[in-house]
């Protein structure tokens, strides 16, 4: 009696979980348990790569950005000292003429 049932259960666990553990190992968390399973470092799907290339795109505008400090700094002391060359034009202005 118990072989009665015992076959059956055995047989849904095996297709079923079979195809579940297929179906895992397609996914890209599969693919990665595989890798790290098999000792495989570095092992890259066309989606790592991706993912690598646009890690440097954002990396090289980041450097690009950093000397914009430095060049709004240069701005601010450019526009600073415009700004006292045309006071000092008008206080020239102002003053009345020498005799």
């Amino acid at each position: 009696m118990l072989e009665d049932v015992l076959i059956p259960v055995v047989a849904i666990l095996t297709i079923f979980g079979g195809g579940t553990l297929v179906l895992f190992s397609i996914t890209p968390v599969g693919k990665a348990l595989a890798a790290r399973i098999l000792g495989k470092k570095g092992v890259a799907t066309g989606v790592e790569e991706e993912t690598a290339e646009e890690v440097k795109e954002l990396r090289r505008e980041v450097d690009g950005m950093r000397h914009l400090g430095e060049q709004m700094s240069e701005l601010g002391e450019r526009v600073d000292f415009l700004e006292r060359m045309v006071a000092k034009q008008r206080d020239a202005e102002r003053l009345p003429p020498v005799r």
